[in-house]
């Protein structure tokens, strides 16, 4: 269980973002291929750059990832099977986390929501236009969370707290 809970934390991470991506993509892909006017591209590249820094760097690299792989080793140094068994949601701070990690996880996750429903009311290109943004912003993300657990996992100390109840 020492081993199997974090793996299962992990691989559970990046499957749902990794779905996410795969998917997007699509629609990212059929913009382009659409032909975009000189504008849509400008925009294209500015809205990438913009979540590349907002979402890549400040949401993930900043404060995702690190607790995220603060928890997966947390979960290997204490693994208690309820933890083990609903290791993706446990590491992403659904439960047996402080209430603040557990008010922002559920608003983020429910603005989120709202989010992509919105963008699916979008004609294309600009649907694509923004799931590209997401697309790169995400892919950051997932390689910020898999450097970070690495980290986690193989140093002495790791100095992040998985902001769990005291």
């Amino acid at each position: 269980m020492r081993f199997i809970g974090p793996l299962w934390g992990i691989a559970g991470v990046c499957l749902l973002i990794g779905s996410a991506i795969y998917r997007l993509s699509f629609h990212a892909i059929e913009a382009i291929h659409m032909g975009l006017t000189s504008w849509q591209w400008i925009i294209l590249v500015g809205f990438s750059l913009f979540m590349l820094v907002a979402e890549g760097y400040r949401g993930f690299q900043k404060k995702f990832s690190p607790r995220t792989a603060a928890r997966v080793r947390y979960l290997r140094d204490n693994p208690k099977p309820l933890h083990c068994l609903l290791a993706p949601i446990f590491c992403m701070g659904f439960f047996y986390a402080n209430r603040k990690t557990r008010i922002t996880v559920t608003i983020l996750t429910l603005g989120i929501i709202c989010l992509i429903l919105l963008v699916r009311l979008a004609p294309q290109p600009w649907r694509g236009i923004i799931d590209a943004g997401v697309v790169l912003g995400l892919t950051y993300g997932i390689v910020s969370f898999l450097i970070l657990t690495a980290k986690a996992l193989t140093q002495k100390e790791f100095p992040h707290s998985p902001q769990v109840p005291q």
